[in-house]
């Protein structure tokens, strides 16, 4: 099998050591305009059996509808672009084509499994819901101004995941944010610290919180509630947390994202190159990024957004 790889940042380098490794690939093609990779070699990556997109955010759409155009299965980085009527209008473009958005934590054991146990009622009635999203140290600050913001760049990934752990929608957000350290994040609209309050459609509630500056290490974990039990993801070994009682992590914190889902980025790929079906097509994506513009627009007006007020028109699949 032929993969076109392009883009060999930090996310497309890994990409390109899993591709050339996995038994299903005998001939792994990359682009970039300025890194070159020990894997694969050099050509258009469109004249492929499937494609993977890690290039920046603002090429997305325009690789995508190219993918497309070819005839070739993309799967691609989040997002599928900047906004809301962007990725709608690849989502048109796309129809009838197989694409798949990397949303990684779909594939992660820990989320597959508090998923499993809610569907099959161990934790009861679902009640709340708490996630974290917290980066040990803040990109570069010429990413920030380019980035969204937190909300669009980090926490789409809580938004796509309780949609999927809990199988309901989120109605209505209530975000605030806060600068607590550099100054390049208020300079570019951004904040530094995120908290949001989260109504789903059966009335369960959800909370979102998100920095930065989490010295302690990558932390990423899910708290699911119910009426019989409570399940958490990211309780692990290497989660960066310490007890006051004196409990202590068992393990190396988690450095970076990279680290923390290297087994759940594998495993996306592996299902997208043996073509299974509905992974995470381009409408989850347009979901969980109406939920972040509902997010980041609470975040600037003050006030409780409905995700309604996001939405932008999509003709339905017949």
């Amino acid at each position: 099998m032929r993969v076109g790889l392009l883009g060999l940042g930090r996310i497309g380098a890994f990409h390109a050591a899993t591709l050339a490794a996995h038994p299903l690939v005998d001939d792994l093609v990359v682009a970039d305009p300025v890194r070159t990779s020990p894997h694969g070699r050099p050509g258009d990556p469109f004249e492929a059996d499937a494609v993977v997109i890690a290039t920046p955010t603002g090429t997305h759409a325009a690789l995508l509808r190219e993918a497309c155009r070819r005839g070739v299965p993309a799967f691609c980085e989040k997002p599928v672009a900047a906004g809301v009527k962007e990725t709608a209008e690849v989502l048109e473009a796309a129809r009838g084509h197989r694409v798949q958005i990397g949303f990684q934590r779909r594939f992660d054991a820990g989320y597959a499994a508090a998923r499993a146990a809610l569907r099959a009622g161990e934790l009861g009635g679902l009640h709340r819901v708490h996630l974290i999203t917290a980066d040990p140290a803040p990109p570069p600050a010429a990413y920030i101004p380019q980035s969204g913001g937190i909300y669009r760049d980090c926490h789409i990934h809580d938004f796509d995941i309780l949609r999927w752990v809990t199988g309901r929608e989120v109605v209505s957000v209530y975000a605030t944010g806060a600068n607590r350290g550099a100054a390049f994040f208020a300079e570019a609209g951004d904040v530094d610290t995120s908290a949001a309050l989260l109504t789903l459609d059966d009335g369960t509630l959800a909370t979102v919180q998100g920095s930065r500056y989490n010295g302690a290490g990558y932390d990423v974990r899910m708290e699911l509630a119910g009426t019989r039990g409570t399940r958490a993801v990211g309780l692990g070994p290497r989660a960066p947390l310490s007890s006051a009682e004196g409990l202590q992590p068992h393990g190396e914190p988690w450095p970076d994202f990279v680290t923390r889902f290297a087994d759940a980025y594998a495993a996306e790929l592996d299902a997208f190159l043996r073509g299974a079906p509905g992974l995470c097509p381009i409408e989850d994506a347009l979901e969980a990024l109406y939920v972040a513009e509902a997010a980041e627009l609470s975040r600037r007006e003050r006030r409780p957004v409905e995700v309604a007020e996001v939405r932008e028109p999509v003709t339905p699949r017949p």
